[in-house]
């Protein structure tokens, strides 16, 4: 029982931090996250709104973890789902008025910060083991499945592929080059290069011991 409580806290505070780093990854104006990259793009070639939009392709994501590994979906599958997007809009809020002019330096520490929390959260509720967000489980799934190389290299994979998928989408629709600042940028690439292997620092080194405790 007391296993079972950890899991859910741990699974409740990765989330809601999770929401706390988008908030400065957002503020940090840096390029999105490779995700994100990936709906921009679609988003400039499907006529839909976007909030349509995304929960299609959450659904899609959501049914190829159902196909291929049920455990993923949990609880903290759900409270991503329904509570992400109300943290990450408070969050950003709230640090644009406690900071409302930053400079390059400040930017950037507010990039280091959103990335880092970012990294941990994810590790906190991977290790709780109570579901992951229908984009996580993808990395996830793939580096249990097909163990050709591990999890960080999968997450890699999968970040890069949503990048460049974003792009090429993008230039598709007829947009112009010079708005590809909105879908990449700096904090884009450093996700997508480092998150793998900074989740996978913290589960060995902070969730797991967390959760043996």
């Amino acid at each position: 029982m007391e296993d079972r409580k950890k899991r859910i806290l741990m699974s409740v505070i990765g989330v809601v931090i999770c929401g706390v780093s988008v908030g400065f990854f957002k503020r940090a104006s840096f390029g999105i996250d490779p995700f994100q990259s990936m709906m921009s793009g679609l988003a400039a070639v499907i006529p839909i709104s976007f909030g349509l939009l995304y929960v299609i392709v959450n659904l899609c994501l959501l049914l190829f973890s159902l196909i291929n590994d049920r455990s993923k979906i949990g609880i903290a599958t759900f409270i991503n789902l329904f509570l992400l997007g109300y943290i990450v809009d408070y969050s950003h809020q709230f640090i644009l008025k406690l900071f409302p002019e930053l400079g390059i330096a400040g930017r950037l520490i507010m990039l280091v910060i959103g990335v880092v929390i970012l990294c941990l959260s994810s590790s906190l509720y991977f290790t709780a083991d109570l579901g992951v967000s229908t984009y996580d489980a993808v990395a996830l799934i793939l580096s249990e499945k097909w163990k050709v190389m591990p999890f960080k290299f999968w997450r890699i994979t999968t970040d890069l592929c949503c990048v460049l998928l974003g792009i090429a989408l993008y230039l598709l629709s007829g947009n112009p080059i010079s708005g590809l600042a909105q879908i990449i940028g700096v904090g884009t690439v450093i996700i997508a290069f480092f998150m793998g292997p900074l989740i996978d620092w913290f589960n060995r080194h902070v969730s797991q011991k967390l959760l043996s405790r």
